[in-house]
């Protein structure tokens, strides 16, 4: 079995085919997922989802590319929606330098506002990263995220970085990069991080694996992902399967 702990089931390019995409993942071995809202819109649906389906979990927070746009309002809607029977995560949140919607002092106090929530609500962080690798760090350094812990999602930083990662509690989640050919850091991190810190995940319907490169993604491609990894790890299939699936009901307490 399968866990895929980044999917955004809740957008709009899954729509239309949704039942049948839930089925491939079914038929692919991916027995639970984590649906992740990041903004108003994707969190009201991310909310929908997994009240109408078992096998789904949420993690509601701000994305930074949106930090500009996040009001008190909505930190005390995800303070009230941590409560939720099926909210397993705050994220995903962190700092994204290649687009340059908001400014990055919003997005580094918007941040800050949303570890603190989750270290009140004691929550586990999804965090994203994009261009952005030492100062996620030292903001999780400094503001105590190891208290929570959570997941470096959809990693794609050195080695080195990772370790850092892992010193504050958190798991490293691979997705679709790393069966890409050229992907040097990810396969260097897929074979160095700890089996019991390994995560794996989709980002559908971004980021689809090889040979489906360039595609939707969808959850039933993590199988993909699994697959490479073990490969880069000597190790099994079934073992990497049953490993990273123990992680994520570990980390978002799923019994």
């Amino acid at each position: 079995m399968l866990f895929d702990t980044h999917v955004h089931l809740n957008a709009d390019q899954f729509e239309d085919d949704l039942e049948q995409v839930l089925k491939r993942a079914n038929e692919a071995g991916v027995e639970q997922m984590v649906v992740v809202g990041f903004d108003e819109k994707t969190i009201k649906k991310a909310i929908e989802l997994v009240e109408t389906y078992d096998f789904l979990y949420a993690a509601v927070g701000w994305h930074p590319v949106d930090a500009i746009d996040m009001t008190e309002e909505h930190l005390s809607w995800l303070e009230e929606l941590a409560s939720h029977p099926k909210v397993v995560a705050l994220g995903e949140m962190g700092l994204d330098y290649h687009w340059d919607k908001s400014p990055k002092d919003v997005q580094k106090d918007v941040f800050r506002k949303q570890i603190h929530l989750a270290k009140k609500v004691n929550l586990p962080i999804i965090i994203h990263n994009r261009d952005a690798d030492q100062d996620i760090v030292e903001i999780l350094e400094a503001e105590g995220a190891d208290e929570v812990g959570g997941i470096m999602h959809c990693f794609g930083g050195s080695v080195e970085i990772a370790d850092r990662c892992l010193k504050m509690n958190f798991y490293i989640s691979l997705g679709g990069p790393v069966t890409f050919k050229n992907a040097r850091r990810p396969k260097e991190v897929a074979k160095h991080v700890p089996a019991d810190k390994l995560l794996i995940e989709t980002d559908c319907p971004y980021l689809a694996p090889h040979p489906n490169r360039g595609k939707r993604n969808e959850p039933a491609y993590v199988k993909l992902v699994a697959e490479e990894i073990a490969a880069l790890r000597e190790t099994t299939y079934e073992q990497l399967a049953q490993q990273t699936t123990e992680n994520a009901k570990k980390l978002f307490k799923i019994t």
